[in-house]
């Protein structure tokens, strides 16, 4: 056969054809809605033409450090109207936008930063001093070492003495900096929609963290993408609940662009800093990851302002949330969408999407069924459940356990500067998450562990998270976490971290333990029954994920179980 041809050899051309890139959004924004509010952060209010203005004075003020193609500008900061920017001001620049978690320690932020060659670094006030020292180990560390242009950001919430510190140490002013850029400049889009938007960091518990490289074309595609598998309309008002450095805020710096909405910003997130916005500014749409959840759905009563004044819309992932939690937020008015994804999706690829005739059923039922990970996203090509081992598909059974895998536009392009790592996330032509799940019959995923967090209980895989689902459905227990203990008689068992609720009393804890125990021989087989229980706050990342590593390396330090009653 010969090579495939279309029906014509029409050529590409500059009137029919350009890279996608969602900085086009901005434009349009400050186009269609001049006035309309894009930025609110305590007494400071942005319209789209000002927001547009500061991101062109933004990539000017880079230009004329020659900072632009090839370069890497780093920004730690909270959800404050600068990163916001920095989301279009970086990338129209040229260059690529490095969002850094803030609560990283110094050295692993000097390691990424050294990674990624950064040429600027973009600091809030408040991590200065992190930002700082992060910089004097990149320059011990390196014998290349190039000082990166260090631009700080005020904020009225926090106290000027820092500011003018900052200052004093050789720090610009972001306003200073930004005046010194031209509200007019003519950006350009990338010719090529393959050239690079973003680089993130993975965790890096177990090694040095991977710098996720995402492009222009998958930014365009998954920021729309999100937005109408959400069914957000224009004209939006979302609360920056999740942090915009956790995977570029899964995309919706440019969603609220396309959709010409308004962006309420949160420099500290509580549940009562949630409820007074949701009443002050009508918010329509919130992000977060379960831990948040937990905090809306358990807080005091003068924490709380209900009724909300509309279903307020949440995406929900980072974690899976149990039914339970997905129940009580639907009967204070939330409605709870469950996506699902990773730094090398864009953030969410797969959602939960709610059916019609689910509405009808029984909150229990809708929960369980609200509380999978569900379909791909639209511009998610291909998403399935494999065996690694035969990359065949596990039948839709809702049993026969795989890995999740992705294909498309959806995938980042790889991890920078670690060729031995994109051969094993591409292996076979797919993405492999390392996340195991299921698939039912309607086709919806549902995941049941991460593969290292598989409890193998006398030849028996067990899931932890199906064990936690249980444990969030306790009256007395707040968080639960679930990890493998070594056990001389079945290898492992399962070893439940607890967080007890406020007012519950926690002195008699062989009273609890009994109590827990007994409540879930109710509600799980006998061989899933966690064996140990340890009450105590659990350690968390930055973006509200429990830190299993650090439980189970706490759960191997209290020894092998020998002998128990439970």
């Amino acid at each position: 056969m010969g090579e495939d041809r279309d029906i014509d050899d029409l050529p590409k051309n500059d009137a029919n054809h350009t890279a996608l890139t969602p900085l086009w959004f901005l434009e349009r924004a400050a186009l269609v809605h001049p006035t309309r509010r894009s930025i609110v952060h305590g007494s400071r209010h942005y319209t789209w033409l000002q927001t547009y203005q500061r991101c062109r004075r933004f990539a000017s003020a880079l230009s004329n450090h020659s900072i632009g193609l090839a370069n890497t500008v780093a920004v730690i900061a909270p959800n404050i109207p600068a990163f916001y920017e920095a989301h279009f001001g970086i990338p129209m620049a040229g260059a690529v936008l490095n969002a850094v978690n803030i609560r990283l320690n110094a050295p692993a932020i000097a390691f990424l930063l050294a990674h990624s060659s950064a040429a600027a670094v973009i600091v809030d006030q408040e991590f200065f001093s992190v930002a700082e020292e992060s910089l004097k180990i990149w320059s011990e560390n390196s014998k290349s070492f190039k000082a990166p242009i260090l631009v700080v950001i005020g904020d009225e919430n926090c106290h000027p003495k820092v500011l003018k510190h900052c200052i004093s140490r050789g720090a610009v002013e972001y306003e200073t900096f930004l005046e010194g850029g031209d509200p007019e400049f003519k950006w350009k889009a990338p010719r090529d929609e393959w050239q690079s938007i973003a680089v993130g960091y993975t965790s890096g518990t177990t090694a040095s963290p991977k710098g996720v490289v995402l492009h222009h074309r998958g930014a365009y595609l998954m920021s729309l993408s999100a937005a109408l598998n959400w069914g957000m309309t224009e004209g939006a008002v979302y609360l920056w609940t999740l942090p915009m450095f956790h995977c570029n805020g899964w995309c919706y710096p440019w969603t609220l662009a396309a959709f010409c909405g308004t962006n309420i910003c949160m420099r500290q997130v509580t549940a009562k800093a949630i409820y007074a916005a949701i009443a002050k500014y009508k918010v329509t749409h919130f992000c977060a990851a379960p831990v948040v959840l937990n905090s809306i759905v358990n807080a005091s009563p003068e924490e709380v302002i209900l009724p909300l004044p509309h279903v307020v819309e949440v995406n929900t992932a980072g974690a899976a949330p149990p039914p339970s939690m997905i129940a009580e937020m639907s009967e204070k008015g939330f409605r709870v969408t469950h996506t699902y994804g990773l730094s090398e999706t864009y953030g969410p690829s797969t959602i939960c999407a709610r059916k019609p005739e689910w509405e009808s059923l029984p909150v229990e039922q809708l929960a369980r069924l609200s509380a999978r990970q569900g379909v791909r996203y639209i511009a998610l090509e291909g998403l399935e459940v494999m065996n690694p081992k035969t990359m065949q598909p596990v039948p839709a059974d809702g049993a026969s356990v795989g890995e999740i895998m992705m294909r498309g536009n959806a995938v980042m392009k790889g991890y920078l500067k670690n060729p031995k790592a994109n051969k094993e996330a591409f292996a076979n032509g797919w993405f492999h998450s390392g996340d195991l799940a299921v698939k039912h019959n309607d086709g919806y995923i549902e995941i049941k562990d991460r593969s290292k967090d598989i409890i193998i209980s006398g030849g028996e895989n067990i899931s932890s998270v199906e064990i936690e689902n249980v444990l969030f459905s306790h009256p007395a227990i707040l968080e639960a976490s679930v990890v493998a203990r070594p056990d001389e008689k079945w290898g492992e068992s399962p070893c439940a971290f607890v967080t007890l609720k406020g007012g519950v009393d926690g002195r008699n804890e062989q009273r609890l333990v009994e109590d827990i125990v007994k409540f879930c021989r109710s509600h799980m087989p006998a061989y899933w029954v966690p064996k140990s229980v340890v009450f105590g706050p659990l350690p968390k990342t930055a973006t509200g994920k429990t830190q299993k590593p650090l439980l189970r390396a706490k759960a191997k330090e209290m020894g092998p179980l020998r002998k128990t009653r439970l």
